[in-house]
């Protein structure tokens, strides 16, 4: 039986992002400042990547759709959006973002929903930011396809996904390895995550990132994600990111962090510009 909505709000809801890895109490000061050192540490080799932001009119009205604990709700905060939005499936995440714009004076409006079905009018926003999210959702085309609906003509977005590198492509032969790099210390701590490479299925190497109790992650390849999304946008720009270096277990240098960021990178990224309906029929 495939995962429902309410599978993923479950785990989600118990599980949020960055607990059950972080030192700190969530909702603490201390959890905020660790999350984004190690997201942008490990997420980006140390130097965000401002492609990712909206600029110009995009910033009128914004939506941070799957907002978690409010990282990017901050983030975008703090480079001039005008009207920012925080969107998530569960209560817990609403209520994370909501204590982290507090903290960091970032004024924003939440609402729970459903990012298949987004409880938005059509054409509301500028932009939408959504990393890390869709790869989490049971029916993906379905919220590409709201991401666009709640867009005005000529929006824009930023969207990522889990990439199927060259290392989860050729994965089934070198699986072997897994249980002597688990020996050697690589793996992620916490959320049950510890013996993830141990495993032969990419897939379920993919779902076991977020959680043992994970109940949907996916990866794609970069012909895959583009497909995914040029039936509603202009793809106008895709890169790449993200090499976990934490998960290795050893503190490795910053310039070979950023080598295998750029060679090895298991996120993809979009910057969409909605389709106008009427002039692509």
């Amino acid at each position: 039986m495939n995962p429902s909505v309410d599978d993923v709000r479950s785990f989600w809801q118990s599980n949020p992002l960055w607990s059950g890895e972080s030192r700190h109490a969530p909702g603490s000061a201390e959890f905020f400042a660790e999350h984004r050192q190690v997201y942008i540490d490990d997420c980006f080799a140390g130097a965000m990547d401002e492609r990712i932001f909206p600029q110009g009119r995009s910033r009128e009205r914004v939506l941070d759709l799957g907002c978690g604990p409010g990282f990017w709700t901050v983030e975008l905060g703090q480079r001039g959006c005008t009207e920012l939005w925080a969107c998530d499936l569960t209560d817990k995440a609403i209520e994370l973002a909501t204590r982290r714009c507090e903290l960091y004076a970032c004024q924003a409006q939440f609402k729970v929903g459903n990012a298949e079905a987004l409880p938005f009018d059509d054409g509301w926003f500028s932009h939408v930011n959504c990393l890390g999210v869709i790869h989490h959702t049971p029916d993906t085309p379905a919220t590409v396809r709201e991401i666009a609906r709640v867009l005005r003509q000529g929006g824009t977005a930023s969207v990522s996904v889990y990439y199927r590198n060259v290392l989860l492509r050729g994965w089934p032969l070198f699986s072997f390895a897994g249980r002597w790099l688990r020996k050697l210390g690589v793996g992620l701590k916490g959320r049950g995550r510890e013996a993830m490479v141990d495993n032969a299925d990419v897939d379920e190497i993919v779902r076991l990132y977020d959680g043992a109790d994970n109940p949907i992650g996916k990866s794609y390849t970069r012909q895959q994600f583009v497909a995914l999304l040029e039936t509603h946008f202009h793809v106008r720009e895709v890169y790449f990111h993200f090499f976990p270096a934490r998960a290795l277990g050893v503190r490795i240098p910053r310039a070979l962090h950023r080598l295998l960021d750029s060679l090895l990178p298991f996120m993809i990224y979009a910057s969409l510009e909605k389709k106008d309906a009427a002039r692509e029929a």
